[in-house]
């Protein structure tokens, strides 16, 4: 199983970034974390890197209803989300598979809610 989901963006990495914020907003995701892999990796190893974000992306309700369901579910969230410039200079847009990553818990509660979050970040996706 494939675990995440894809598509290249037409337009710049900023506007990347933008669009795919504004559409995991409108599926009832916010951004908790914001990580600049590049900016880090040359600041932490002085390595240089292609522009790449993660984007922790979160929906309250299915978290809360994750929560419930598996205590530890907190070591999986929030929902990753990347954005990176490839070398050819094309953009590429990236959200996790939540189904596929839930399949490593033995807890079947967690099932509807994964493939809810998956439907939405397939929507995410889907929109760009």
């Amino acid at each position: 199983m494939k675990y995440y989901f894809s598509k290249s963006f037409e337009g710049s990495y900023d506007e990347a970034i933008a669009k795919v914020t504004e559409c995991l907003k409108e599926e009832g995701f916010g951004i908790l974390t914001e990580i600049d892999v590049k900016k880090t990796l040359k600041m932490k190893i002085d390595a240089d890197f292609r522009k790449y974000i993660i984007l922790g992306a979160c929906n309250p309700a299915f978290a809360y209803k994750a929560l419930q369901a598996e205590a530890h579910i907190g070591l999986m969230l929030p929902c990753n989300v990347i954005v990176q410039e490839m070398d050819d200079g094309t953009v590429e847009v990236a959200a996790i598979d939540p189904a596929a990553s839930m399949q490593a818990i033995e807890n079947p509660a967690l099932g509807d809610i994964a493939t809810a979050v998956r439907e939405k970040m397939a929507a995410v996706i889907d929109k760009l």
